[in-house]
C-alpha cells in the first residue's frame, strides 16, 4: 500500500440525498455505500458520512435532514443537503477527502477546501452533455467497470474503476438443489430501464414461473409504467407470475436462494450490477443480456449465462440449468468481497492525495 494510505484517512462520504444509508438500502448507490463505509471503517480509517436522517453507518454520521417524502421536494431536499455539507466543510472539521457518492456534490466542489472523489454509478448517456466541462480542479472521478471506464475516457483527473463490491457475510449459500427450485427471479427498480416487462415476457414465452420483486420509485413515470406494462402481464400470467412490492432483505435473501435463476432483462447498458453479486453468493445463476459491464460481472458458464435476444434468454431457461451454485460461490468469494473494493479504493485514495499534493505545490 501506497505511503498516503498506510496513515489512517480522515474520509466524509457523501451519499445520495433522498433515501437513507442502511444495511436494508434497496438503491444500487446506498448499497454500495454502505458496504465500503464498513469496509474502510473497519480497516481503521475515521469515516463519516453525509446522509439523511435515519442512515445507519458503522463510523460516525452527519445527518442533513429528513428524506423528500414526494418528488416536488426533491429539488429542495438536495439543495438542502449540499449547503449543509459545504458550510460543515468550511468550519473547524478536518477531512484528508470527500468521496462524492452522490453523483452531484461534486459540482460544487470549488467551495470545499478538499480534493474531492466522485464515483460515477450511471452510464455515461444519463449525464447531461455539459455535466462536465466545469469540473473544479479539486475533483476527481472514478468509474464502476472497465466499460463505463471507457466512455468517460475524456474526463479530466480520471482515476480509473474500482468493481463494486458486497458484504458477501450477509449471503449465504444456498442448500436447495437447482433442480428442485421452482421460479425464476427479477429482482430491482421497477422502471422502464430495467426490463422487468422484459423478464415477464421471456418466462412467459418459457413456460416459467416467474418472481417480480422490487420498489417502485415516487416518480409518475415509474408508476405508469408499472400500471401499463407490468399489471397486465401479470394478469396475463395468472398463477405463473407474482409481484413482491418492496421485499425487505431477508426476504431478498430468501427469494434469490430459492430461484432457479435470476434474471437481468436491463434495456441499457448497466455500469455494474449489485444483484447479480448477490445471487452468485447465494449460489443462484443470473441469466442476462450482454450489455455494459454485465459480461465483467457475470462469469459465462460458471455465474451465469449471458444473451443477444429474448428468444435466446427463454430457449436456454426450458431445459435444466447446467451451471453449480457452489462454483457461483467461490467465484463470488474471489471478485465481489466489500473488502477487496475497500482496498482498491485506499489506492485511489493515494492517487488522489499524491495529485492534490502536486497541484497544491504547483500553485
Amino acid at each position: 500500500m501506497r505511503e498516503e494510505t498506510q496513515r489512517k484517512l480522515r474520509i466524509l462520504y457523501v451519499a445520495y440525498p433522498l433515501l437513507p444509508v442502511s444495511e436494508h438500502s434497496a438503491g444500487g448507490a446506498e448499497q454500495v455505500l454502505w458496504a465500503l463505509e464498513r469496509a474502510t471503517y473497519t480497516c481503521g480509517h475515521h469515516t463519516v458520512t453525509a446522509a439523511v436522517n435515519g442512515s445507519q453507518v458503522a463510523g460516525e454520521l452527519f445527518a442533513t435532514g429528513e428524506p423528500a417524502s414526494a418528488p416536488d421536494q426533491f429539488a429542495a431536499r438536495d439543495e438542502e443537503h449540499t449547503e449543509r455539507i459545504i458550510s460543515w466543510l468550511n468550519s473547524d472539521v478536518q477531512f484528508d477527502l470527500v468521496h462524492d457518492q452522490s453523483g452531484g456534490f461534486w459540482k460544487r466542489a470549488d467551495r470545499v477546501p478538499l480534493p474531492v472523489l466522485t464515483t460515477l454509478h450511471l452510464p455515461c448517456s444519463f449525464y447531461p452533455g455539459e455535466s462536465f466541462s466545469n469540473a473544479a480542479r479539486n475533483v476527481y472521478f472514478n468509474c464502476v467497470s472497465e466499460s463505463q471506464l471507457k466512455t468517460f475516457s475524456y474526463l479530466p483527473n480520471l482515476l480509473g474503476s474500482v468493481p463494486n463490491g458486497i458484504a458477501l457475510e450477509r449471503f449465504q449459500l444456498s442448500e436447495t438443489p437447482l433442480e428442485k427450485r421452482e421460479y425464476l427471479l427479477w429482482l430491482g427498480r421497477i422502471c422502464d430501464e430495467k426490463g422487468a416487462h422484459v423478464a415477464l415476457d421471456v418466462a412467459h414465452q418459457a413456460g416459467q414461473q416467474i418472481i417480480i420483486a422490487g420498489q417502485i420509485y415516487p416518480f409518475l413515470y415509474h408508476q405508469k409504467y408499472f400500471a401499463r406494462e407490468i399489471i397486465p402481464r401479470l394478469k396475463r400470467a395468472g398463477a405463473k407470475a407474482h409481484f413482491v412490492n418492496s421485499p425487505s432483505f431477508a426476504e431478498k435473501i430468501d427469494l434469490l436462494r430459492n430461484a432457479r435463476a435470476l434474471l437481468l432483462t436491463s434495456l441499457v447498458d448497466e455500469t455494474s450490477s449489485i444483484v447479480a453479486m448477490e445471487a452468485a453468493a447465494c449460489g443462484t445463476p443470473v441469466y442476462a443480456f450482454c450489455r455494459g459491464a454485465l459480461p465483467e460481472v457475470i462469469a459465462e458458464g460458471i455465474t451465469g449465462r449471458l444473451f443477444a435476444s429474448e428468444e435466446g434468454l427463454s430457449e436456454c431457461l426450458r431445459p435444466r440449468i447446467e451451471i453449480d451454485p457452489l462454483h457461483c460461490r467461490t467465484y463470488a468469494e474471489a471478485k465481489f468481497s466489500a473488502s477487496h473494493m475497500a482496498e482498491s479504493y485506499e489506492n485511489i485514495y493515494a492517487r488522489l492525495l499524491s495529485r492534490g499534493a502536486q497541484i497544491a505545490l504547483a500553485r
